[in-house]
């Protein structure tokens, strides 16, 4: 969809005359003397407090609901600001929310080889499903309309980069505190119907790691999650930060804050191993190839040269210390690889029983991938009734909203990838590299719900820096006319 100026603009500086930068500041003397102190709160507030306030939400117990609540006051302020400028494959970006939507009317419905459902569980389940979809499509739009000085593009990378740096100190937390864990304060707040129900349940019993039987020999793993709810959206979404955060602090910055932006890139490989999640691994190889034939593309070989030299250097320190025989101990033990081939091929079942509306959300799978008996035993501890798209974005909406959820949230990201493909500056490459991620960690992790906030935040930062690229463009074509016009005209004059 093309993208569309807000009816009523609001008030803001003048059109950049030619020549000058789009983004610099107006150099206008200040009006009626000193600036007057005032305790309204800036434009851009529920943007930086999903962001800075983010462990207090987790704390709080609100992880799934922050979204919902925030993207109160951002849809008011789209409101007034009139029409609304959307991404690039908002139209495939709908469809999907309408899928979410109609695929409640399926909830009743039996899939192959499941449970059949009961309770109120999958209703309240299926609303928060759609409320936090919703949330976070006015969030994408909601960043993608705040112009440059009510948010810079540079000061949102630095919003990520600081969430990168309290991911990397919760996992510490969680790597050398696993045990540590409380009720959360909205625990004694909510009704008892909605606090009892499993997902309401294990949100307000706040976990700082989860403790896993994953290496071969060993009772038990400890696995850091804060400030997450899972060890799985710790792992995915430290990729995602970390990538906006070397570009904050490294790429763009300069001085202590670039040797700060090393320091913190080093202290984040500890938490990183010690997470025994191969999915983090894989997806920072990706990161690194990805970079490095971008960069290659470019012909800057000098920067090819460093990222190699310092992949290189990071591997080695790794694998030369202990964190190295516990990365090779858990490349050689997939111990959720049946359960998830199990899960998936599952999903897959169920979306071809249902290809269009899917099932509405996730269904208890009839036994496990070791026993078709029901519920845990002594001598089989991963028997039990595993839950059909808890394994992956993808198997997700295979089952919740069909073949036709699953093709429109692939397409939608595919779609922005392609669109933005000739962005070559730090913020371009690396939000790309996010879409990328994206795309690959649907086939191992659930991405709501702030997973996919990152990604829909990055694809309105794309946007916005594709508009800002073209302006700077518009700017210099009007300054080559202006300078090269006058002297043109004897010329034709003379002819």
């Amino acid at each position: 969809m093309t993208t569309a100026a807000p009816l009523r603009p609001t008030p803001g500086p003048e059109p950049a005359r030619a020549g000058r930068h789009p983004a610099d500041p107006l150099q206008s003397p200040p009006v009626g003397g000193a600036r007057r102190w005032s305790m309204r709160l800036p434009v851009a507030w529920p943007v930086t407090a999903l962001f800075v306030l983010y462990p207090l939400w987790w704390a709080l117990g609100l992880p799934s609901f922050i979204f919902a609540i925030l993207a109160v006051p951002m849809g008011f302020q789209l409101y007034r600001r009139g029409a609304v400028r959307v991404p690039p494959g908002f139209g495939i970006w709908l469809i999907l929310l309408a899928w979410v939507v109609l695929s409640g009317l399926m909830l009743d419905i039996t899939a192959p080889n499941t449970l059949t459902p009961n309770g109120s569980g999958r209703y309240i389940g299926w609303g928060i499903r759609v409320m936090n979809y919703t949330a976070l499509t006015v969030t994408m739009l909601y960043v993608l309309n705040l112009s440059e000085r009510e948010l810079p593009r540079k000061r949102l990378v630095r919003l990520f980069g600081m969430m990168a740096v309290i991911t990397v100190i919760g996992g510490y937390v969680g790597a050398l505190f696993p045990q540590f864990k409380f009720v959360a304060p909205l625990n004694y707040i909510l009704p008892a119907a909605i606090a009892k129900e499993p997902f309401v349940n294990r949100l307000m019993h706040v976990e700082v790691a989860q403790v896993q039987e994953v290496l071969a020999g060993e009772a038990s793993s400890p696995r850091p999650a804060a400030p997450f709810e899972y060890t799985n959206t710790w792992g995915e979404n430290m990729a995602i930060l970390l990538i906006w955060f070397i570009v904050g602090w490294v790429v763009l910055g300069r001085g202590p804050r670039r040797l700060t932006g090393y320091l913190v890139v080093a202290a984040a490989i500890f938490p990183i191993v010690y997470s025994l999640n191969r999915g983090l691994w894989i997806g920072l190889v990706v990161g690194a190839v990805y970079v490095a034939v971008r960069m290659a593309l470019r012909g800057r070989i000098v920067v090819l040269v460093g990222l190699a030299l310092a992949t290189g250097l990071i591997g080695v320190a790794v694998l030369a210390s202990p964190l190295g025989a516990l990365l090779n101990e858990r490349m050689a033990n997939g111990h959720s690889d049946d359960i998830r081939s199990t899960l998936s091929n599952g999903a897959m079942e169920a979306a071809n029983h249902s290809p269009v509306l899917g099932y509405g959300g996730n269904r208890a799978l009839i036994g496990s991938n070791r026993s078709i008996a029901i519920g845990k035993s002594a001598d089989c501890k991963q028997c039990g009734n595993r839950e059909l798209g808890s394994n992956g974005q993808l198997w997700n909406l295979l089952t919740g909203q069909g073949w036709v959820g699953a093709f429109c949230y692939s397409a939608f990201f595919l779609w922005c990838l392609w669109r933005f493909r000739h962005d070559h500056t730090p913020i371009g490459i690396a939000g790309s590299l996010v879409l990328i991620l994206m795309l690959f960690f649907q086939f191992l992790y659930g991405s709501l719900n702030t997973t996919l906030a990152y990604g829909l935040i990055s694809v309105a930062l794309l946007a916005r820096n594709d508009l800002h690229l073209r302006a700077q463009r518009r700017e210099t074509r009007l300054a080559a006319l202006e300078t090269t016009g006058p002297r043109a005209w004897p010329e034709r004059r003379s002819h």
